[in-house]
């Protein structure tokens, strides 16, 4: 710590909006600029940032010191263990120790939910569930039939894990024969799943959520695919069915996958990227269809030149076909 005096510090805002009593960070670069403007009383940086007028924390990981100073001033509401009497719970279900069951929720036959599970209200559980501890389940989750979750789960409002993966089989007469997805969902431990997701279940098969991979709100993880181990996936990513992606990749916004492809570990694909071909792992990719991101960068870059490029090409061919009348011999001599 770097400070003249004690300081107190009531609450935590981001740089450009932190006042009097707040604490501050700075984890990239870019933002140093902002810090001689900022009126927060201390402020968390790296180790290498230079000396700054303000207290500051010095760290080599200022938005995981970030992450857990926020913890020291918000804790969310923590609903009491029991039923609530408007819930309505199979009677051959089994609820651990600590369970807290809220209004209006439904838990099926034959369900299993380990101890200090938090369903909020209006969750429904299908039949034949398994949860593990410690699992917390927000308000309008859905958890369709014989899904698997691990412990210390956190499924946020709306997601719905299980739904049936788009499976038709086309018929002689031109309609669709819906295709019964009997498989299973299993996530496994230490995952999140954000708002309105939907991780679908495979005819046959499961689909399944490797230990610590976090999807933000709006992703689709199609029927049959398997995300690794501590994998991120942004806002509005769409796996078709049966892709495969590997451990520790990291996905940007509404970017979307082929079925059937494979993405090797420790790849990136960064925001709005299509892939229709296996990625070797530790690829950074871009564009749709993707490719080396170094690449794309030059290409994006020459794209808004190309205009002015073909102009001058012509410009170019016309001075030619001039040159090349010009040195045709005369017929009339």
């Amino acid at each position: 710590m770097v400070a003249d005096s004690d300081i107190d510090i009531l609450g935590i805002a981001g740089i450009d909006d932190a006042g009097p009593g707040d604490l501050t960070f700075v984890s990239n670069r870019k933002y140093v600029s902002h810090i001689k403007h900022t009126k927060a009383s201390a402020i968390i940086l790296a180790l290498d940032i230079p000396a700054v007028p303000i207290p500051s924390l010095r760290t080599d990981d200022p938005y995981m010191a970030f992450a857990k100073a926020v913890e020291l001033f918000y804790s969310p509401p923590c609903p009491e263990p029991g039923i609530h009497p408007t819930a309505v719970v199979a009677k051959d279900a089994h609820l651990g120790p600590g369970a807290s069951i809220g209004a209006f929720s439904v838990i099926g036959k034959g369900c299993i939910l380990g101890s200090n599970v938090v369903v909020h209200p209006n969750v429904v559980i299908y039949d034949c569930v398994r949860i593990g501890s410690d699992v917390i389940l927000h308000a309008h989750v859905v958890i369709r039939e014989y899904c698997h979750i691990g412990n210390r789960v956190i499924i946020q409002n709306g997601a719905v894990v299980g739904s049936d993966g788009f499976g038709f089989a086309p018929s002689k007469d031109g309609s669709y024969y819906k295709i019964r997805q009997s498989g299973c969902v299993i996530i496994e431990d230490d995952v999140e799943i954000g708002a309105n997701t939907t991780v679908d279940r495979a005819a046959v098969g499961d689909t399944v959520i490797r230990k610590g991979t976090k999807l933000d709100n709006l992703v689709q993880i199609g029927h049959g695919s398997e995300v690794g181990q501590n994998c991120v996936l942004a806002a509005q990513v769409g796996l078709a069915g049966s892709t495969r992606l590997g451990n520790y990749i990291r996905v940007g916004g509404q970017v979307g996958f082929a079925g059937h492809t494979y993405v090797g570990d420790n790849a990136v694909i960064t925001a709005q990227s299509g892939t229709s071909h296996d990625v070797e792992a530790g690829a950074v990719l871009s564009g749709s269809p993707a490719f080396n991101n170094i690449e794309w960068l030059r290409s994006v870059a020459a794209f808004p030149k190309l205009p002015n490029a073909i102009r001058r090409l012509r410009q170019l061919e016309k001075e030619i076909e001039r040159l090349k009348e010009s040195k045709k011999p005369d017929a009339t001599k």
